[in-house]
């Protein structure tokens, strides 16, 4: 490390062969939260040797973002990067089950119409009325608006 660099020294991030190529799997894999992508990226910018500065002018991401997923990779590894449990009342549906409408919504067609909407989605695929989204959930506008195949 050059020792005419200003600034706080950095948090010495190792990756090891494994964790690596898991990066570069969530880095990219279609189907990976972009949140959690980035993140990935971020840290096998770090894991190659560049600096903060030099990772979020690559990314077009803040020096502070760098900083708080570097120091967060170092401290907790893989599971550093995933999104921490928010406060508030816990969620009523998993994951797999807005995947799972997501994929039967973007897969298949209603009779009698070229799209599905909110109500024969919902007649369709039954959930708490509260769950009905009027805009798709974080991290699945990409699908849920991708054109029919």
């Amino acid at each position: 490390m050059n020792s005419k660099k200003l600034g706080c020294p950095l948090a010495e991030l190792v990756l090891n062969e494994a964790g690596e190529e898991r990066l570069r799997e969530w880095a990219r894999r279609g189907k990976t939260a972009q949140a959690v992508a980035l993140r990935a990226r971020i840290v096998l910018r770090c894991g190659q040797g560049q600096t903060n500065t030099e990772v979020a002018r690559a990314l077009q991401v803040s020096l502070p973002t760098v900083g708080k997923w570097r120091a967060r990779f170092v401290a907790e590894r893989l599971a550093g990067l995933c999104d921490a449990p928010r406060s508030g009342q816990p969620r009523k549906i998993t994951d797999a089950k807005v995947e799972e409408v997501i994929a039967r919504t973007l897969e298949t067609k209603p009779r009698h119409a070229t799209h599905w909407s909110t109500p024969p989605t919902g007649a369709r695929h039954p959930l708490e009325h509260a769950t009905h989204w009027s805009t798709p959930p974080t991290g699945a506008r990409a699908r849920w608006h991708a054109p029919a195949g």
